[in-house]
């Protein structure tokens, strides 16, 4: 069986552009024909994914495996890190949870991940003719690196070049380079075979001195620099500037509580897509104003992002939203954060085993170590969105006693979520991306607000990514020199 190439797209430090690259090659490679798949060995990231067969997953990897034309697996991300603590992660492995553990155990026990990390990479490589692998952080962070298994450690273990990329956005994107390049032993220095300036604003010819040097001091060739731009992809983690953008022109005002561990906010990135609807982030009560639906977002860590809101007086906030007749929408923790108590009795989720909630919906959720990860059709039954087909994902710990009507009814003929008057809970991520549940609520919102409006029927969420994965290609393939990524590659 004839085994896939490798190529592997590195950074010289979080957040320059490592995942949009990747992607804007997958989808390049799949357009000329290829069989290509993603692959990063370990992501963290709180935003995460469940695959049609259960299994959690990165969202990045899910964006590249789209862009390549695949359905996301599993083993496209074999290692997930899902921060619950500035000094802790649940581990998932394959998938599945396998233990909470600190950063200085993880640190100590990564090694001990190797043969299922390879296993994975195999697997994908025996099925695909390139394999494009993105590593993590920084290139060069020398801290680290023993026992690296996301760098150039698994450049090393499956024998990758690599493409270094800079952004030269935040400014010193050749001292990046260098930096990078330079604090490399001389085997991993060999690995770099090319290098890519990326988000860059103005007129290339200005860089031609610095290209020149930086590649007479590095011997490596700057491979592309790619022009700034923004896609409407989704983003990794939760520091991400789209949560700080609002959109003052909307007419109608949608409001998101930024708890401290919000997770999925990628699910409300989609009601941006209807012309009426403005998204904004708040963490203070003074932020909050008069929005026209409010909504409390998953978090990693439930109990704790309900104190931290008790602490601000977002609780009382949110309570007087209501009461006035506000719609309030949860999702997932933010559902179980709307109920009555919020039960931990194994000390799960954090420090207390007991936490009133809002009270604003009848249910109660108890906490235990099985999480439950699982990919459902729904159909919302509640006025006035009942008849809306959606599709979702649930991924949680908590197990919530309803006493109340449901929000949606399962392609299972079970009942979902809780809906109390203008209160609206529900476990399903993804909820929007159909479009269907979208229009409902611009309607709801505009007829609520008596703003005079056209029905618009808004595009699923897939066709839309489709056409940001192409244009995303043409953005890249324009400014690469793509003949030498592919020779690099070795196409």
């Amino acid at each position: 069986m004839s085994k896939a190439r490798p190529l592997m797209i590195q950074g010289t430090m979080s957040g320059v552009g490592k995942s949009l690259l990747t992607a804007a090659l997958c989808r390049i490679f799949h357009q000329e024909g290829l069989r290509v798949a993603p692959f990063k060995s370990q992501n963290m990231a709180l935003n995460s994914y469940i695959t049609f067969d259960g299994l959690e997953m990165g969202r990045a990897q899910v964006m590249q495996a789209e862009a390549a034309g695949l359905e996301p697996d599993a083993r496209m991300n074999p290692v997930l890190l899902k921060p619950s603590s500035d000094m802790g992660s649940q581990v998932i492995v394959g998938g599945k949870i396998r233990a909470q553990m600190t950063a200085a155990e993880y640190f100590a026990y990564k090694k001990e991940l190797i043969p299922e990390i390879l296993s994975a990479y195999d697997s994908l490589a025996g099925e695909n003719d390139l394999i494009l692998i993105e590593g993590a952080g920084g290139a060069a962070e020398i801290n680290l690196r023993d026992g690296d298994i996301v760098n150039m450690g698994l450049a090393e273990l499956v024998d990758a070049p690599v493409l270094l990329v800079g952004d030269i956005d935040r400014g010193g994107v050749f001292a990046q380079l260098y930096g990078t390049v330079m604090l490399l032993p001389p085997e991993e220095r060999e690995r770099i075979r090319g290098l890519v300036v990326n988000m860059f604003r103005g007129d290339v010819e200005l860089l031609r001195p610095g290209i020149s040097m930086i590649e007479q001091k590095t011997g490596v060739p700057v491979m592309g620099v790619i022009p700034f731009a923004q896609f409407a992809l989704d983003e990794e983690d939760s520091l991400a500037p789209s949560l700080q953008k609002r959109h003052a022109e909307a007419e109608i005002d949608i409001a998101v509580v930024r708890i401290p561990h919000i997770a999925n906010f990628t699910d409300f990135s989609p009601l941006e897509r209807h012309p009426l609807l403005g998204l904004r982030y708040v963490q203070r009560v003074g932020e909050l104003g008069s929005p026209d639906l409010l909504i409390l977002p998953g978090t990693k860590n439930t109990t704790d992002d309900m104190l931290w809101m008790k602490e601000r007086g977002l609780d009382e906030a949110v309570k007087r939203l209501a009461a006035a007749g506000t719609p309030v929408l949860g999702v997932c923790g933010g559902y179980q954060m709307l109920g009555e108590t919020l039960l931990d009795p194994d000390l799960t989720e954090g420090s207390c085993r007991e936490v009133r909630g809002l009270g604003l919906l009848p249910v109660t959720t108890t906490f235990g170590r099985e999480k439950t990860r699982k990919r459902s059709r729904a159909r919302v039954l509640c006025e006035p969105l009942a008849g809306s087909e959606i599709e979702g994902y649930e991924i949680h710990t908590g197990r919530t006693l309803v006493s109340g009507e449901p929000f949606c009814v399962l392609e299972s003929g079970e009942k979902e979520g809780c809906v109390c008057g203008s209160v609206f809970g529900t476990y399903l991520h993804g909820l929007f991306d159909t479009g269907a549940l979208i229009t409902a609520v611009a309607d709801h919102l505009a007829a609520r607000k008596g703003i005079p409006h056209a029905h618009v029927v808004v595009e699923s969420k897939k066709a839309f990514m489709e056409r940001e994965y192409d244009r995303l290609a043409d953005h890249v393939r324009e400014a690469l020199d793509m003949p030498a990524v592919r020779a690099l590659a070795g196409l």
